[in-house]
């Protein structure tokens, strides 16, 4: 069924990929960001996320010019989906990465609530899991990576991605609607899959993403899906694709370069460490690109 979807951050590195999946799905879609998107379909309106005035008149307005000739639409949007962010550490100072992270992320939530849009799609991230942007060598607790793990970032962006999803679960509980939060692994764009042999060259240099990433065209499906399944209230996806950046096994290579990691349940085959599998018995995701199709393996 196609949808009036609102989505921040459009025209980021993961947008730019998603918001183009949900209009090939039929949805009808407004971006909000910074820069434009260029995308025929899809009007991007300049918005400051941490601007509250700005986010509320931005999910009440028109989708693009058009809208004037039929008059504004009554009925709220039917979802808003929010990546919009600082998209890393480094980009900006701490203090200014938490809080644009974590007001831009309250503000488009309570709009949205407030506003009586009844779905609101977050852009989480596997930094929550605490090694990515850690200082020095830090081991993950356990494998593998579920979405009932411990978080515990030391970073402002992970940090940050932590606040967020506490905030959506207070507006899910307040309101009564469904938040959905991706802890989205290490995005990978089509052109990009020229970096794997060097990643499995060097083992070591993956240990941070917990050997695992998401297809930037594979993460506009869990958005898709997200979109589809309702009632589910406030939760938690591992945002992820469902095998290893690994040439042997994961109980195999997990022995060998984790070997102080505890393995609490057995990892068949090539599967992740950064768990799929919610969102493959959830909401009924179907990986379509595994980093195989697109690297040669010897």
């Amino acid at each position: 069924m196609s949808k009036r979807i609102v989505f921040t951050g459009g025209s980021g590195k993961a947008g730019r990929h998603v918001v183009p999946y949900l209009v090939g799905r039929g949805h009808r879609v407004l971006n909000l960001d910074r820069v434009p998107l260029d995308h025929a379909e899809v009007h991007t309106l300049i918005t400051d996320v941490t601007d509250s005035g700005q986010v509320f008149n931005a999910l009440s307005c028109h989708f693009g010019m058009g809208g004037f000739a039929h008059g504004l639409e009554r009925t709220a949007v039917d979802a808003v989906v929010h990546f919009a962010a600082i998209p890393r550490v480094l980009v900006t100072p701490d203090n200014e990465t938490f809080r644009v992270n974590t007001i831009g992320t309250y503000t488009v939530i309570e709009a949205a609530a407030k506003l009586g849009i009844r779905k609101v799609v977050i852009a989480s991230s596997e930094t929550t899991y605490g090694v990515c942007f850690a200082e020095g060598d830090k081991d993950f607790a356990c494998f593998p990576l579920e979405e009932d793990y411990d978080v515990d970032p030391m970073d402002s962006y992970g940090l940050s991605k932590v606040i967020n999803e506490k905030t959506a679960r207070a507006f899910a509980m307040r309101f009564g609607i469904d938040v959905y939060a991706l802890r989205i692994g290490n995005v990978i764009e089509p052109h990009e899959y020229d970096r794997f042999p060097g990643f499995l060259a060097s083992p070591a240099s993956r240990k941070r993403n917990a050997w695992s990433y998401i297809d930037a065209r594979d993460l506009g499906q869990i958005v898709d899906r997200c979109l589809d399944k309702d009632g589910l209230g406030f939760q938690v996806f591992n945002a992820v694709n469902d095998t290893i950046t690994a040439t042997e096994p994961t109980a195999g290579f997990l022995a060998k370069h984790a070997p102080n990691t505890t393995i609490r349940r057995p990892l068949e085959g090539y599967e992740a460490p950064l768990s799929n599998r919610k969102i493959r018995e959830v909401l009924g995701f179907r990986e379509e690109h595994d980093w195989r199709k697109y690297v040669p393996i010897d």
